[in-house]
């Protein structure tokens, strides 16, 4: 038996026999502290009015290299992080994020314009536990995080 029941029309879910309303969007994730590691504005800016609009509080990031400090003070939930980035990119930064213990638990979802086997491999070698394929929808993104706050919630 699933432990999760998601009726889309009706804008709720049943999780571990209690219903969820996700029908006032600003409040299905507040809360929660998302990253958003991306070389391009466009991306970093779509992905934030995503985010904030579902109630995430939305951090930002260039690259690897200066992701790493706001990683560090901010403790973000959730981290999606680029491939192909100047500086540091989304492989080294996930392994550098995965290699640390204070941080190793953090979900990270690769996100890429590449979509081959070999950039999926590679990047769960890096330690990430998703694969986003550019370009993404609002669905895409809060599906990921839907997907890992269940399983942080199961304990897997």
């Amino acid at each position: 038996m699933s432990y999760l029941h998601y009726l889309r029309k009706s804008d709720i879910f049943l999780f571990h026999g209690y219903y969820f309303s996700v029908s006032d969007e600003k409040t299905e994730f507040s809360g929660l502290k998302v990253m958003v590691i991306d070389d391009s504005k466009t991306i970093r800016r779509t992905a934030e009015k995503l985010l904030s609009n579902a109630g995430c509080t939305v951090l930002t990031a260039e690259n690897g290299f200066e992701a790493l400090p706001i990683i560090n003070n901010q403790h973000p939930d959730i981290l999606f992080i680029d491939i192909l980035m100047p500086r540091l990119d989304g492989y080294q930064t996930c392994s550098l994020v995965k290699s640390n213990p204070k941080f190793n638990s953090i979900p990270i979802i690769m996100l890429s314009s590449k979509d081959g086997l070999f950039d999926r491999a590679k990047g769960r070698v890096a330690g990430a536990e998703q694969y986003l394929t550019k370009p993404f929808t609002r669905d895409d993104l809060l599906d990921a995080i839907r997907t890992h706050l269940i399983n942080k919630s199961k304990g897997v």
